[in-house]
C-alpha cells in the first residue's frame, strides 16, 4: 500500500509538467504571431532609431541624437502636446458624456426605445474613420451645416472655417473623436451598470437617496472597471491618432493640429527620415505606457 501512495506522489509532478507543456503547446501558435508580428517590429523600430537613414541608402549610427531632437525641435515637441490636448476630447469628453447617456438608457432599459437609443448611439464607431473625416470635413467647412444652423438661428458671427482656423482646428478634430468614441464608452458603461446588483438601488432609494445620489453612491463606484477600460483605450486612441487627423487637416494648418501618428508618416514617406521617425515612434510607444500604467495602478488601488 505504501509503495503504491508513493508511485502515485511521483506521478503527480509529471503530470502536472505534462500539462503545462500541452499548455504551452497551445499557447505556441499566438506567441509565434506575437513575436513576429508584434515583437520583431518593436525591435526593428527600436534599431532604426539609432541611426540615420533614409530609408535606402546606407545608414549612419547616431545614438540618442534622434531623440535629443525630439526633445529640442520643436517641430517634433508640438505633435506631442497636441495628442495630449486631445486626450480631453478623445477621453474626458466621451467617458463624462458616455456616463450621463448610459444612465439615461438604463432608466428606460424596459422601453424599446433602449434599444434604439443604443443603436443610434454606437453608429459612429462601426462608420470608418476615414467617412467620418470626410463627412466632418463637410459638416464644418465655412458653407457647411454647423455654420448654415449659426446663421439660421442669428450666430452668424460664430461661423467660420472650423477646421481651417489655427484657434478652433484642434478643437474640431477633437470633437470629431469624441462624436466617435462616445458609443463605445456608452455601451461599455452599459454593460457595466446591467452588473450591478439591483439590492443595492433599493437599499439606496430605501435610504431616501434621489437618483442623483443614487448616480454617485451606486452607479459610479460599480463601474471602477469599465470606467477604467474606457480610458484607457479612449487616451489610446488620442496619443496614437491618425486618420481623422489625416482626412480632416492633414495637420494643418500651419501645424495647428500635427499629432505624432502624422508626424510619423510624413517623416518616414514624405522626409525620408526613416531614424527619426522610428524614434518619434519608440517615444510615443513609451508615452502611452506611461499614461496607461497610471490609470490600471488607480483602478487595482481601488478595488484592494
Amino acid at each position: 500500500m505504501t509503495l503504491a501512495l508513493l508511485t502515485r506522489s511521483a506521478r503527480r509532478p509529471a503530470r502536472r509538467r505534462a500539462a503545462a507543456w500541452a499548455g504551452w503547446l497551445f499557447v505556441l501558435p499566438a506567441l509565434l504571431f506575437y513575436g513576429v508580428f508584434v515583437l520583431r517590429p518593436i525591435a526593428l523600430t527600436l534599431q532604426y532609431s539609432l541611426y540615420d537613414w533614409n530609408g535606402i541608402g546606407l545608414a549612419r549610427f547616431v545614438g540618442v541624437d534622434n531623440y535629443v531632437r525630439i526633445l529640442t525641435d520643436e517641430r517634433l515637441l508640438s505633435p506631442i502636446l497636441h495628442a495630449f490636448e486631445l486626450i480631453i476630447f478623445f477621453s474626458a469628453v466621451p467617458v463624462v458624456l458616455g456616463l450621463l447617456v448610459a444612465n439615461t438608457i438604463r432608466g428606460i432599459a424596459t422601453t424599446r426605445l433602449a434599444g434604439v437609443a443604443r443603436t443610434v448611439v454606437f453608429m459612429p464607431q462601426v462608420i470608418p474613420l476615414v467617412a467620418a473625416g470626410i463627412m466632418w470635413s463637410w459638416l464644418l467647412s465655412s458653407t457647411g451645416l454647423v455654420n448654415q444652423l449659426l446663421r439660421a438661428v442669428g450666430l452668424g458671427q460664430l461661423a467660420r472655417a472650423w477646421l481651417g482656423e489655427f484657434d478652433t482646428a484642434l478643437p474640431a478634430v477633437g470633437l470629431i473623436g469624441a462624436w466617435v468614441l462616445l458609443g463605445l464608452c456608452t455601451v461599455l458603461l452599459l454593460a457595466g451598470m446591467g452588473k450591478i446588483d439591483t439590492a443595492l438601488y433599493e437599499a439606496a432609494r430605501l435610504d431616501g437617496a434621489g437618483p442623483v445620489q443614487e448616480f454617485f453612491a451606486v452607479t459610479l463606484p460599480g463601474l471602477r472597471q469599465e470606467i477604467a477600460v474606457c480610458v484607457t483605450v479612449t487616451v489610446i486612441a488620442a496619443l496614437s491618432s491618425f486618420d481623422i487627423v489625416y482626412i480632416s487637416t492633414q495637420g494643418g494648418p500651419g501645424g495647428a493640429t500635427s499629432v505624432p501618428g502624422l508626424q510619423i508618416f510624413y517623416l518616414a514617406f514624405s522626409q525620408r527620415e526613416v531614424g527619426l521617425a522610428s524614434a518619434l515612434a519608440m517615444a510615443l510607444m513609451v508615452l502611452v505606457v506611461l499614461v496607461v500604467l497610471p490609470v490600471q495602478w488607480v483602478t487595482r488601488r481601488g478595488e484592494e
